[in-house]
């Protein structure tokens, strides 16, 4: 198969009204980050998304906390919360231990990643890699069926548009996914890509291999100079020197602000197009450029659970966030 054939992101089982939407947050750092994220989730909230996932610190130094907003978000909201889960650092038994109080507090999705090494280095070292968490989940899942009323937890995954850094070639990565998937995966969500032609490579490479799961691309709004540079760096890849050339020479923050939401609409629908099952859009606590992209999309939602219409076109805000 050639890259200029791609087959499905998803295979067809049947037909869908509108794409998958997704949102990423993080916990909040303190009281005052803690009042701004909730006008956040209410925002997001209001698109009726299929999920909202809370993001678990290198070796899972936020834990509490992370479990604290999973658990508000379960209980206050008609949002459905996916933990994100990392295996570094931990015993089989302390995951194990996790992964029961998500059940026990409501949570049905985690995202199961490896995750990063903490600064201060590692005192454990029995999971090394995301298919072995996947496969401790379900172990859990099992030996808990009767809490989750016969029923099962839903496990996403990562995927590499890019190399990952500590693989020795994308074919590798390609190879991760699919043991990923044979473990219990559910669907993968990609890493930072710049170029629709990054993704469509992926699921190329993927459907080849024999991946099945859908491949959600994770977008990311390119209006912060800053944080298209941080991201990039956790994902282990270079930035895209024009887009980054383009953002720096704007004259204003006005008109940054409108060329990165135009250039990420652009990718975002480039990869609809082709067939992407959804979007996963990585929010950094702040709602205003990301509805922004779902606005401009004009993505069909379904109504919200509570049965009032989801918002369909969220307004434009008028506050413009600094690059720098």
């Amino acid at each position: 198969m050639t890259t200029s054939t791609v087959a499905p992101p998803w295979p067809k089982t049947g037909t869908t009204t509108h794409p998958a939407l997704s949102y990423e947050i993080y916990p909040p750092r303190s009281p005052s980050a803690d009042a701004v994220l909730w006008r956040t989730i209410r925002e997001l909230e209001a698109t009726s998304p299929d999920y909202v996932s809370v993001t678990y610190g290198a070796g899972g130094s936020n834990h509490d906390t992370a479990l604290d907003l999973l658990s508000r978000i379960h209980d206050r909201t008609t949002l459905r919360p996916l933990a994100h889960l990392t295996c570094v650092g931990k015993s089989r038994a302390e995951l194990g231990s996790v992964i029961g109080s998500l059940i026990d507090h409501g949570i049905r999705g985690i995202l199961a990643l490896r995750g990063d090494e903490p600064a201060s280095g590692l005192d454990v070292r029995e999971l090394d890699y995301a298919v072995q968490l996947v496969e401790l989940v379900r172990q859990v899942e099992r030996s808990r069926s009767a809490h989750l009323a016969a029923g099962r937890l839903s496990i996403g995954v990562a995927a590499y548009p890019h190399r990952h850094p500590e693989s020795p070639s994308v074919d590798h990565d390609v190879a991760v996914l699919l043991a990923k998937e044979a473990a219990g995966a559910d669907f993968a969500v990609t890493q930072l890509f710049f170029r629709a032609t990054e993704y469509r490579d992926l699921v190329a490479r993927a459907r080849t291999a024999g991946v099945t799961i859908p491949i959600i691309p994770g977008i990311m709004p390119f209006t912060s100079v800053r944080r298209i540079n941080k991201l990039s760096e956790l994902a282990g890849m270079e930035p895209d020197a024009r887009l980054l050339d383009r953002l720096a020479s704007a004259s204003d923050d006005r008109t940054r602000h409108e060329l990165g939401l135009q250039t990420t609409t652009a990718l975002a629908q480039e990869v609809l197009d082709d067939g992407a099952p959804g979007l996963h859009l990585y929010t950094f606590n702040d709602h205003t450029a990301t509805l922004d992209v779902v606005n401009r999309l004009n993505l069909a939602r379904p109504a919200t659970r509570t049965g009032v219409p989801a918002k369909t076109h969220v307004p434009a805000k008028t506050r413009i966030h600094a690059t720098a």
